[in-house]
């Protein structure tokens, strides 16, 4: 007999086939990350409040899989089918696979038995993973006998602000899907017929790890398969930004695992600098051309970097979903004579942090010098910080404009084979200075750590001998941004005769 697959499985086929035979057979070698684990956490969330908008009068009949188990709330759903009532998680299950609806809405009169589906996803916009989740949808609960007049993908408008009191009416936007999803029937059927083949063998299929561990989504399996295979030397993931159909269509043959196995006349100059830096062993570093680019750039300096929380489902009036919101800078000051001030700012009340922020860098970072930056990121964060509060609005546009970006000179005009083709502050500090890292630093060690530190802090939960450890350990991580941006902004512009401490 034939097992029944799920959509997650079948999803989880498409990624890798190897992820779906491990799934079935060994999850507990499975190990999700903290990251992972908040995604979930607000893809329920946007979930709960779906329910509210699409079922406003609380008439929704819910199927609970956890408490009933999967026949039995697959049998409940036939029942609820006859009601007319909206169904809250319904179950079908149909040519070897299931299925679990978010939102099933009655569409016509009391003799109708045409049924609309809402499928909701806390992305930002509809991606083509997704039109495959709605195709599996569309087939298992069709093949079924459901009688679907339509179905849509619910996600999140990031265009709209939220008004306040709970009233999340707006979130979601909807775009149909009915005819995509139904076209992509054959398709379906041919995914569980592989998938069937693949949880039918008594070993995992072989499969290298990759850029697809990574999309769409991140697999808990990544650890396992890496440890089972023999390290390359000069792995073809560390060349950068490989988007380009030639270089993909190059590095999906089978035996292409080094960067000795792409041709350089598929290399963009970038991708080319890593290759031959990394095979021959030895730094590029143009240092005119880096120490050019800033001249025009003198002392006393600024070095700002932001830690950021972006809420789904907005917490605070007159935010959008997704927007950066700043609740942490670190500000090291260089003075002419290599004098270094530091200067931090951390907002753990849980309060929209927004206003205080902006009034403190506008304080700290006085009125002249240069802001030296690792990313555009800042820049985007003081705009819209300038755009909702017009009290401050002049004074941060007069930030913006002194804004100097190191990360384009660095891409540019160094390179250091440890860099594994990434050029992160991360990777970039212990190449280009010898004694610093970020190796020492416990739980907030980047940027996503520090948002999920934040979001643990604030929570009403966390004990204040908690609170106060994570509060140590974002000042630490933020203020290591910026002591690295002033080294490497140091190196870069030839400054070797300013004595930096390595703790600042």
């Amino acid at each position: 007999m034939s097992p029944v697959l799920s959509k997650s499985k079948l999803l989880s086929y498409r990624q890798c086939e190897k992820r779906l035979w491990l799934e079935v057979y060994r999850p507990e070698l499975r190990t999700d990350s903290a990251a992972t684990a908040a995604a979930f956490n607000t893809g329920h969330t946007v979930g709960e409040i779906a329910r509210r908008l699409y079922d406003p009068r609380s008439q929704g009949r819910l199927v609970d899989l956890k408490q009933e188990g999967v026949t039995q709330a697959i049998a409940h759903t036939k029942e609820l089918l006859k009601t007319r009532a909206p169904i809250l998680e319904a179950g079908f299950a149909a040519q070897d696979a299931r299925a679990f609806a978010d939102i099933l809405l009655p569409v016509g009169g009391a003799r109708s038995e045409k049924w609309r589906m809402v499928e909701v996803k806390s992305a930002s916009k509809v991606k083509d993973y997704h039109i495959e989740d709605a195709a599996i949808q569309h087939f298992v609960s069709t093949k079924a006998g459901l009688k679907l007049d339509s179905l849509a993908l619910a996600h999140v408008n990031t265009e709209w602000i939220y008004p306040g009191k709970g009233d999340y009416a707006g979130l979601l936007a909807e775009t149909d899907v009915t005819e995509q999803a139904a076209a992509l029937a054959p398709e379906v059927r041919r995914w569980i017929a592989e998938a069937l083949v693949v949880v039918g063998k008594r070993k995992p299929p072989v499969k290298r790890t990759g850029k697809h561990c990574e999309k769409p989504y991140a697999c808990g399996f990544h650890e396992h398969c890496a440890s089972q295979e023999e390290p390359v030397e000069h792995p073809v993931q560390w060349l950068p930004d490989t988007r380009k159909r030639t270089l993909q269509e190059h590095l999906q043959r089978p035996g292409v695992l080094s960067m000795t196995d792409v041709p350089d006349d598929l290399l963009n100059e970038s991708q080319l600098r890593v290759k031959q830096v990394t095979l021959s062993n030895k730094v590029h570093f143009d240092r005119p051309g880096a120490e050019a680019d800033l001249q025009p750039y003198g002392l006393p300096a600024n070095f700002l970097d932001f830690e950021t929380v972006q809420h789904v489902v907005p917490v605070w009036k007159g935010t959008r979903p997704y927007m950066a919101i700043p609740f942490q800078f670190s500000l090291h000051r260089l003075s002419r004579d290599g004098t270094l001030q530091h200067r931090e700012f951390l907002d753990l009340s849980g309060a929209d942090p927004s206003a205080a922020i902006a009034e403190a860098l506008v304080r700290e970072a006085g009125t002249s010098g240069p802001i030296f930056v690792y990313s555009p990121y800042e820049k985007t964060c003081i705009r819209a910080l300038a755009n909702r509060l017009p009290k401050f609005r002049r004074a941060l546009t007069g930030l913006v404009d002194r804004l100097v970006d190191l990360y384009p000179i660095v891409q540019q005009h160094y390179y250091h084979p440890s860099q594994q083709g990434s050029w992160s502050i991360k990777a970039v500090l212990p190449a280009m200075v010898r004694g610093l890292s970020y190796d020492h630093l416990e739980e907030v060690n980047g940027g996503s750590a520090a948002t999920l530190a934040y979001l643990e802090a604030v929570a009403a939960e966390t004990t204040p001998a908690r609170k106060q450890k994570l509060r140590q350990h974002l000042i630490e991580y933020c203020r290591l941004d910026t002591l690295a941006l002033v080294h490497v902004w140091r190196v870069l512009s030839g400054r070797t005769d300013l004595k930096i401490p390595k703790r600042g």
